[in-house]
Order: structure tokens, then sequence, then C-alpha cells
């Protein structure tokens, strides 16, 4: 059976040209990030050659995450989403060119990397919620899903690329990979700079802690999304095994920084293939159903690849995971944004990205500390089987999750 293209969905959101800036943006800051996480992530091994400063790197990124992700959401309600934007890509820029720098200038260390890391993950806390918030202002409500599997496609098409090419630069040196990232950031700015997207709120809110926790408040009073939002995050918390992929590539699979490229793509790869097919084909019933058998698939596949000796079959076991997350994604983010009202979106996505976005940098460090403690190969089946025990515990305590037949009813 042949792969379905994303034409039919390019065809229809083309009409739609600040989406098309938008979503070119996205794919050259994801781009640039994939291509950054690889060379940051070899060279503090490199360094160390200590499984437990992979976590620290996930920690880095985790605590600016969680710290600012309310404040993050009140900001993308109440100021132009646009405008956040491009201050929050700037600032990370210059961070990449003090990576540049220092790499070359050989002032780096494991210190300066973790930290700049952390700036890094402090503005993406205001990026993220002001980004995502603007996807249903650029297209119409019936176009929403189909254009987030585009989106999900553009990150997936980064990382796919990102990785792959970073691991190979990575053999010509730090400052090659670090400067390819940099001047990613600076296409992403200058198509931005482009677009044309307008938010005014109707009121503006003081930060008070109502406004702060009205996102909390809102997703509280929905089983659905609260369902589907935690279920992602504990499966990732669990099943993530991406912070360890420096350890199976060096010590497991006895491969170097272009088989590690390789590994961190092959998520993305299988990734890429379900959001052309969701792009193309938009999910009509048993939603509720398809995320518990996506996110038991993603479990299924975490095990596999942690018993995994042979690169092959682990590229094959990482490409399933990422297929199966992508479904999940894809559900998740259609189910929060089409019930979310516009004035609320930065705030809801906020508390979103609390949930799942810094998941994936907390399960790092779960990962690290764990495998330090137990091995990466145990590290990562406890966490596939973990993966299972929180599906089938989620579909007992949310049956609004289970029995949802439609995204939008």
């Amino acid at each position: 059976m042949s792969v379905p293209s994303t034409a039919d969905a390019l065809q229809s959101l083309r009409a739609y040209p600040a989406f098309m800036r938008y979503w070119c943006a996205r794919l050259a800051s994801s781009f640039a990030f994939q291509v950054l996480s690889v060379a940051v992530g070899w060279q503090v091994y490199d360094i160390t050659r200590d499984p437990l400063d992979l976590g620290l790197i996930g920690l880095a990124q985790f605590v600016p995450s969680v710290l600012l992700a309310l404040p993050a959401g009140h900001v993308a309600d109440q100021f132009p989403r646009r405008k956040i934007v491009l201050v929050t890509q700037s600032c990370q820029w210059l961070a990449l060119l003090i990576l540049v720098m220092g790499s070359w200038q050989g002032f780096l260390n494991e210190g300066l990397i973790l930290t700049l890391v952390f700036v890094i993950g402090a503005f993406k806390a205001f990026e993220f919620p002001a980004l995502k918030s603007m996807v249903p202002s650029l297209v119409p409500e019936s176009l929403l899903p189909r254009a987030l599997a585009l989106d999900a496609s553009g990150m997936q098409m980064a990382s796919i690329a990102g990785p792959a090419l970073g691991g190979l630069l990575y053999i010509g040196g730090p400052v090659l990979t670090y400067g390819l990232s940099a001047l990613l950031y600076l296409t992403s700015l200058s198509v931005l700079l482009k677009l044309q997207y307008h938010y005014v709120p109707a009121v503006r809110q003081p930060m008070t802690l109502n406004t702060l926790f009205a996102g909390v408040s809102f997703i509280r009073a929905r089983p659905v999304i609260l369902g589907v939002i935690s279920l992602d995050l504990f499966a990732v918390l669990l099943g993530g095994a991406t912070a360890l992929l420096p350890v199976f590539a060096r010590d497991i699979l006895h491969t170097g920084p272009w088989g590690l490229g390789l590994l961190r793509a092959a998520p993305a790869v299988g990734a890429l293939i379900m959001s052309f097919w969701l792009a193309r084909y938009t999910l009509q019933r048993r939603v509720g159903m398809t995320m518990f058998g996506a996110v038991a698939g993603f479990g299924v596949a975490t095990l596999v690849f942690a018993l995994s000796t042979n690169l092959w079959l682990s590229l094959v076991a990482l490409a399933a995971l990422g297929a199966f997350d992508m479904v999940s994604m894809v559900i998740r983010g259609a189910l929060v944004q089409l019930e979310t009202p516009d004035a609320m979106r930065g705030r809801v996505t906020a508390v979103n990205s609390i949930f799942i976005n810094t998941s994936n940098q907390l399960g790092e460090f779960e990962s690290g500390i764990l495998a330090a403690m137990v091995g990466a190969v145990s590290a990562t089946v406890i966490g596939g089987v973990g993966t299972l025990v929180v599906v089938a515990a989620w579909m007992v305590m949310f049956p609004q999750v289970r029995d949802r037949q439609r995204l939008k009813e």
C-alpha cells in the first residue's frame, strides 16, 4: 500500500498564505532545534561519558518550562503573539551564537552548555503558547485537524533531516553543527517578519492567581481534555528513551555520531509517514479508543527498542514508536484547540505544555537517573512496561476518553 501524500492538505491550505508562512517558520526552527539537540547530547556525553549528565540536559529544559509556563500562557493571551515569538526566537539565536563561539574558542564546558540549554528552554517556554495559539486563527475550523497534521508533518520532516545532518556535521566539530542551527533560526525569523497575524485581547487583564490558573481550571472542568493530556504525559514520562540514545548508539549498537543521528531521526520517520496519512484522512470515529491503542503501541515499540542489539531493528522500533506518538499528538491537539476559545488558548496551551511538552524533558531526566542505577536497557524496559500499565489504568479512570467517538461533538 502506498503512503498517502500531503498534496490534498497542501492544496486546501495553500489558500491561506499566513498559515503557510507559519508552517515554513516552524519547519526552520524545528530543524534548528533538532540539529542543536544532537550536538548538545553528543558533546556533553563526549566530555563526561556519564549518562546522568544526559538526564541533566533534560532537566535544564524542564525546569524553566515548568516555572514559566503559566506566566507565558498569560502573556500569550495579553500581548501580540507574533511579537512574542520574534523576541523569544531572537534570544535563542543569541544563545546559539555563544555555543558557536565557545566551541570555536575552546571555553565551552559542561556547566556552560547546561546553562545555555536552560536559557534556551526559558525562552522556548514563552515561545510555545504564543506560537501554538496562532494556528486556529490562520485557518477555518473545518481545516484545523488537517492543519495540525500538516504542522506536525513539518516538525517531523525537520526531525528527520535535522538529527541526521546534525550527526553528520558533528564529525566536522560542534562549531559547524551549532552554526547551522543558528542560520536556521535566522531563516525562521525572516519568515515570521512577513507573517500577517493580529491578535488583540478584548480586555487586558492583570496577572493574578486567577488569570494564571485559568487554564488549569478550564482543563479540570473538561474530563476529555484532562484525560488525553495526562495520558500522554505519563506515557512519554515513562516510555521516552530518546535521552539514552547516545548510550545505545555508542555502547550497545556500537555506532558513532552518524548512527546517533539516524536513531534520533527514526521516530520522526514513522511520525512523518503517519502525519501524511492523518493530513489526508481526518479521524472520523472512535478517536478515544484510537488514542488508547496508539499509546499502547508506543509502549510496545519502546520494549522492542530496549531489547534490540541490532541497529536496523532498533530503527524500525523507533519508527513505529514515532508513528504511534503522532496519532496521539494529533488527537490531543485537535481536541484541545477545538474546545478552547481564542482568548484562553495561550493559557490552556501553556498548561498543556506542562503536561505534554515538558514531560519529554522530565522523562529524559528520569531515564538518565534510572539508567545510572540499573543500566540503559533495564531503564527503557521499565518505561515500556509502565506505559502499558498507564494505558490500562486510564481506560478505567477516564471513560469519557474511551467512549469519545469524534474530534468535534
